[in-house]
């Protein structure tokens, strides 16, 4: 695990879209290039408040001069998107990390489903795929008529984007179940956007091969009922074994005994503490890993262990 740079970039152009949406552009005041990235990658946003948000890269991956970010004001939210509507202004130096991908595109025919800010992820995707020359469709669902991401959709996947409104005059849901019964077992599944949606879509999609669902969220999922327990971390290179108790996570336990982890959510969304376990009954509570994967690996953030576990550290 290693820690992500962090760059000071400019906001050389800041517009309002409506809907509480701003979109950004960033750009280093000195260097013509910033690090490359793919379709489904985000950058952290660092805000003054030592909070750190998390914002999907909706460019073109194939210009480097800038990084572009769209911003959702939630007026309801913990403050991070006010904070960042706040200082994204033209002129300001925004701290933000190298890009990372938890949600890379694949080769192959894809079906791409958005709720809402959710579409920010699979911007980039259908601009890729659309210059591929690959066979997708886009399905997005947002709540009314001022949202504007069916405008920044359609500009990058033409008539490929198919638009769901929860209220007005043209109101329809998307029966996410009827459209995947249409969808051959091989095609690509890519879905972001609030937990009923990606629930609908895993439900919907709980046949197909793990290989070919994908999923990204921007939340930790909900469980009231879950209680904590306190649990043992062994170093598998010294032997060394740490206690967690309930009201803490591995993450700050082991931060606090001198090991240098990188972290940024901390809530299991992006998956900046991955670390490997080689022995242990994980409870993981991330949204991050696949099946596969978290028989190996866990997020230290919010992931825990029954009796205790082994880290590859």
């Amino acid at each position: 695990m290693t820690a992500r740079i962090v760059m000071k970039l400019e906001v050389v152009e800041r517009i309002d879209l409506g809907d509480g949406v701003a979109r950004a552009t960033l750009r280093h005041p000195r260097r013509p290039a910033l690090p490359a990235w793919t379709p489904g990658a985000h950058v952290d946003l660092r805000l003054p408040d030592g909070k750190v948000r998390q914002y999907s890269l909706i460019g073109d991956p194939d210009d480097l001069t800038t990084y572009t970010i769209a911003v959702k004001r939630d007026e309801t939210g913990r403050g991070g998107s006010r904070l960042a509507h706040q200082i994204l202004r033209e002129g300001a130096i925004a701290h933000v990390s190298a890009p990372r991908n938890n949600f890379p595109l694949v080769p192959g025919r894809a079906v791409l489903i958005a709720g809402g800010i959710g579409a920010t992820p699979l911007i980039a995707m259908a601009r890729a795929l659309a210059r591929r020359g690959e066979d997708f469709a886009f399905h997005l669902c947002v709540r009314s008529e001022d949202s504007p991401f069916p405008t920044l959709v359609e500009a990058v996947c033409g008539d490929r984007l198919s638009v769901y409104r929860s209220s007005g005059a043209d109101a329809r849901r998307l029966d996410v179940a009827a459209l995947l019964t249409g969808v051959p077992d091989d095609v690509h599944v890519y879905c972001c956007g609030p937990e009923r949606l990606t629930v609908a879509v895993a439900e919907a999609a709980a046949g197909r091969s793990e290989e070919h669902v994908h999923f990204e969220v921007f939340a930790a999922t909900s469980d009231e009922n879950y209680k904590p327990e306190p649990f043992d971390v062994t170093i598998a290179s010294t032997g060394q074994t740490y206690r967690v108790p309930a009201d803490r996570s591995a993450l700050d336990v082991l931060r606090e005994q001198g090991f240098a982890l990188p972290s940024s959510c901390e809530l299991g969304v992006c998956g900046s503490c991955e670390c490997g376990y080689v022995d242990g009954i994980v409870v993981h509570r991330d949204v991050v890993l696949k099946p596969s994967t978290r028989q190996h690996r866990m997020m230290l953030c919010v992931s825990r262990a029954r009796v205790g576990v082994t880290l590859d550290l």
